[in-house]
């Protein structure tokens, strides 16, 4: 049996008390049901945001997606997401990854570190994570006894890392490039990944759910001319095969809704997080979806 579709929002414009609380209170209205926060320099900061995001909102649960964990020490990670976790009543989801801009670690003073280093500093902090908030001495204590753990994976030793600890296993459907450029997967590309973390996870206890997220949504009678401002982005795909990526979402709405589903039955994907400037034109795919 499919697992029910979730919906989260990441909400990256920096914004007043009063324009954060709204947009916050309008993702809640449209039907979403997690609020987001990245974790990138000019950007909101994570933690405070979504203690404003609980104060204006009674439903969705709040999340990260997710924090650079290079810009993070694990004692003091620990005692942000209790203290995030207890002010929001224990509806926080913590998103971790390894981060791929160096530019941003460059700007803070920290160090970048190869990919390799960047994962083995992830594991250290999963694991120690796990330790201190599982910890009856840990204080201040999390609201919920295991705050829900989502890692951001594409990589064999991510995949394997997100098999053995995470509640929630994040798709980027993109590899990160010199520069921190996303390079798209094509839909093939994405079953081997998937199929890679299905059996690194095979013997897990419950399964843990599958997010992806997705980065351009169009509802349009037209889907070559509503592409076209994007192929400049992508040079190396043809429209057609920008328009068969997973993580791009153009057409009609009736169209769209039957590509969410085929790709849930497709790879599992029940969770899907759009960003904040899709967020009004993909709400009615959140309604279309509820009804079913």
């Amino acid at each position: 049996m499919a697992r029910p579709f979730r919906f989260g929002v990441n909400l990256m414009s920096p914004a007043p008390a009063g324009e954060w609380r709204a947009k916050c209170r309008r993702a809640e209205e449209l039907g979403y049901d997690v609020i987001l926060a990245p974790d990138h320099l000019g950007m909101p900061a994570p933690f405070p945001a979504l203690v404003a995001a609980a104060e204006a909102t009674e439903r969705p649960r709040l999340g990260t997606f997710v924090l650079n964990a290079g810009f993070w020490n694990p004692a003091l990670l620990a005692r942000e997401v209790a203290t995030t976790d207890a002010l929001t009543d224990g509806r926080l989801e913590l998103g971790l990854g390894t981060g791929y801009v160096q530019a941003e670690h460059e700007t803070a003073g920290l160090p970048w570190g190869s990919p390799g280093e960047r994962v083995d500093h992830l594991r250290r902090t999963v694991e120690e994570l796990e330790r201190l908030l599982g910890s009856e001495d840990q204080q201040p204590q999390p609201v919920q006894k295991r705050v829900p753990l989502l890692i951001g994976a594409n990589g064999d030793r991510m995949l394997r890392l997100t098999a053995e600890h995470a509640d929630i296993a994040a798709f980027t459907g993109a590899r990160a490039r010199d520069g921190g450029v996303l390079e798209p997967l094509a839909a093939e590309e994405l079953d081997e990944r998937v199929a890679l973390y299905r059996k690194l996870a095979a013997g897990r206890a419950e399964p843990a759910e599958l997010n992806l997220l997705i980065q351009i949504v169009i509802v349009t009678d037209d889907p070559g001319a509503a592409i076209q401002p994007w192929l400049s982005r992508i040079p190396h795909l043809t429209e057609q095969q920008v328009l068969e990526l997973p993580i791009v979402l153009v057409g009609t709405l009736d169209d769209i809704v039957e590509h969410v589903r085929a790709q849930r039955d497709r790879f599992g994907f029940s969770y899907l997080t759009v960003l904040e400037p899709n967020m009004e034109v993909f709400a009615p795919v959140v309604a279309r979806l509820r009804e079913t």
